[in-house]
């Protein structure tokens, strides 16, 4: 008898398709791995090398023998560091028992979603948006509504066109400044109106607050807990150590916000991981607790590589980059190359251009229809100066070639 996805596999999988980000760069690495010149800009993690500190207490924690399970919702150590941290740098309180440690920021998001959303229910999601938030939303039930975002306004969040895509079935919304993949930080001014129709409504604010560190304006990255402090009992936070200390393969995330979400989060997560690695928890608890200079070096070491990428993507016939003022992405605007060939072959999009710059420039990147844009398309700047001068002057010869 042959298999047949039709009789074998669940509806909820079909639905939605795999990582985009991860298979560019899986695909990256086996041509690299082929023998091929590529320059690799799709993969979203630094390039700087994760702090010693916190791999010694790793392989400390090996040593000492802290490799068996760990409570479901992570180590009480963790949970305490991230409420310390958040009271330090945020002024926010919170206790261990409104903390989940979760396998990676992605894993947390997951579990948010799987304990909050009822099939019916629907997410605010705005667009450009991180390739996971629908899928995520889609595997718990719920319906993802994308609320569009302009690029004229630097992907501000517009709350008049917000309210448009409202409804009475609104659950939640999802907050990700600064944004994966446009760089955008939402102003302090939109988070207020979108705190007042979220308490208001009675939504919960998800806030994937990844790349907080990340910021290359001045002071603290704006965030809706501090434009309507009201909101701290609908709001879950979601972040990690894997951008701000370089640990993405450590995959260590964590949650924060009212008890009776965490805890329902933390029964999802005793039947399907477990808990987290414990000698990856005993690392993030070093890079929490230790030496804070990581991330300052990461942000000084991204700002040449930004304003360089985005001056030359500006000087390029056709194409517009809004400055990413956090993250460490540009999502420049290659609309106007659309409709445009090459051998006979059609530029009919992001993921063509971006087919076409792997194949002929030797350049990796990320599509902007994964992300909800198809105009744009996601370049990371975490790699090296060299790499990113090298990788605009192939693009650069790409698109010149173009017909």
């Amino acid at each position: 008898m042959m298999f047949s996805e039709k009789f074998v596999l669940a509806d909820r999988v079909l639905q939605v398709a795999p990582s985009p980000t991860l298979a560019v760069n899986a695909k990256a690495k086996a041509l690299r791995a082929a023998g091929a010149d590529i320059l690799n800009f799709s993969v979203g993690e630094p390039d700087l090398s994760t702090p010693i500190h916190v791999c010694e207490a790793g392989k400390k924690a090996i040593d000492d023998g802290h490799t068996r399970y760990t409570p479901a919702a992570g180590t009480p150590e963790l949970r305490e560091a991230v409420c310390a941290k958040l009271k330090k740098d945020q002024g926010w309180d919170y206790v261990p028992d409104q903390v989940q440690i979760s396998c990676g920021g992605k894993h947390g998001l997951y579990n948010i979603f799987q304990a909050i959303v009822n099939p019916g229910d629907e997410v605010l999601i705005p667009s450009p948006y991180w390739v996971s938030y629908p899928p995520m939303v889609q595997l718990a039930g719920g319906t993802p509504v994308i609320v569009p975002l302009r690029q004229e306004s630097d992907f501000d969040i517009d709350p008049s066109i917000l309210a448009q895509y409202a409804t009475d079935k609104t659950k939640a919304i999802v907050l990700n400044s600064p944004s994966n993949p446009t760089g955008a930080v939402y102003s302090r001014a939109a988070l207020a109106e979108v705190a007042k129709m979220a308490y208001a409504n009675g939504w919960l604010v998800i806030t994937d607050d990844m790349y907080e560190d990340l910021f290359y304006g001045e002071g603290r990255v704006p965030h809706i807990l501090h434009a309507d402090p009201r909101l701290k009992d609908q709001v879950v936070l979601s972040n990690g150590v894997s951008k701000s200390f370089a640990m993405t393969g450590w995959r260590i995330g964590y949650s924060v916000g009212p008890r009776e979400v965490i805890k329902a989060m933390n029964k999802i997560q005793s039947q399907s991981t477990s808990n987290p690695a414990a000698p990856s928890q005993y690392a993030a608890l070093a890079a929490l607790t230790g030496p804070q200079d990581f991330p300052r070096q990461l942000r000084e070491a991204f700002i040449p590589r930004r304003a360089f990428f985005v001056e030359a993507l500006e000087s390029i016939t056709g194409v517009s980059c809004v400055n990413p003022m956090g993250a460490f992405y540009v999502f420049p605007n290659f609309s106007a190359y659309y409709g445009k060939t090459f051998n006979g072959q059609i530029i009919d999009g992001s993921v063509a251009l971006a087919d076409y710059f792997l194949g002929e420039a030797k350049v990796a990147s990320v599509p902007g229809a994964a992300f909800g844009a198809d105009a744009f398309i996601r370049f990371s700047f975490a790699t090296s100066m060299e790499n990113i001068k090298k990788g605009m002057d192939r693009i650069k010869k790409a698109l010149a070639a173009l017909q």
